[in-house]
């Protein structure tokens, strides 16, 4: 066996191990440390393949993957997160939830809320090279949706690699039932907000997701397409927030509106692992 071959094991075998921690973190909902302080040489070739053990996980378990979000794509995201560039994960059926029912937040570890807006397919995105323009043109409709992040990393203490090899942080979606069409009007410049228990806690302004939030999906399927994937028709793709995400433990409900898009409430119950 070459050395090639001996350090592709290595790393296959520390991907599997790091894929155990946090499963069974998400789990037992005990947060660990990053994976980053124990590891420090921990690529990002190798979270996303520590993503993909648990995605398939999932999928051996009878989930459906049903479309992807991005993350930190905002600025005000990535200094949050000491991050530089977005990363992604995966949908699945059982995340999506019906946003007239409470969530019971002892499901979680450490869970946060975000607004954006969820972009709807109605045919297949395949990068590279794709614009606003082709995503538009793939765009069902879009909808005011919250997403619901927890990360299995203790106290959010994350590096990139972290976020990614834990499926970009993702927990739960609710989508509003609102529908507008892609070019109803334009997706820059729409303002965002976040209330928690009656208050505002976070603003935004969508031109804030890359510019335009088409932009997000267009990044998300050619980044995908490097490794022969592609986005699919029906799938849901959020692009990320134009706010800071907003942590939810001790908290009754919440309210995301974006302007022209729509809004979507959620109730709490319970407490997560963490109280803050």
């Amino acid at each position: 066996m070459d050395t090639q071959t001996n350090m592709n094991t290595d790393r296959q075998r520390l991907a599997e191990t790091l894929a155990d921690k946090l499963s069974q973190s998400l789990q037992q909902r005990k947060p660990i440390s990053a994976l980053t302080k124990s590891y420090p040489d921990l690529t990002l070739d190798d979270a996303y393949r520590i993503q993909q053990i648990n995605v398939t996980r999932m999928l051996d378990a009878g989930e459906k993957i049903i479309g992807h979000k991005i993350g930190l794509t905002a600025k005000a995201m990535q200094e949050l997160f000491g991050v530089d560039e977005p990363d992604y994960g995966h949908i699945t059926d059982r995340m999506v939830l019906d946003p007239d029912l409470p969530l019971d937040l002892s499901r979680l570890i450490d869970p946060q809320i975000e607004v954006e807006p969820a972009f709807v397919l109605n045919r297949d995105l395949k990068g590279p090279g794709l614009t606003i323009e082709d995503v538009l043109d793939a765009t069902e409709y879009i909808s005011a949706c919250f997403e619901i992040i927890d990360s299995r990393i203790a106290d959010w203490d994350i590096r990139l690699q972290d976020t990614v090899a834990d499926n970009g942080s993702s927990a739960f979606i609710a989508l509003d039932s609102g529908k507008i069409g892609p070019r109803d009007f334009d997706l820059r410049g729409l303002h965002t907000v976040l209330e928690v228990d009656g208050v505002e806690v976070e603003t935004g302004n969508t031109t804030a997701i890359l510019g335009h939030p088409a932009n997000g999906v267009a990044w998300l399927a050619n980044k995908i397409a490097q490794f022969g994937n592609h986005l699919s028709a029906g799938d849901i793709v959020l692009p990320g927030t134009c706010t800071r995400s907003y942590r939810i433990a001790g908290t009754t409900n919440a309210r995301g509106t974006i302007e022209g898009i729509g809004s979507i409430s959620l109730d709490f119950v319970g407490n997560p692992t963490v109280v803050k």
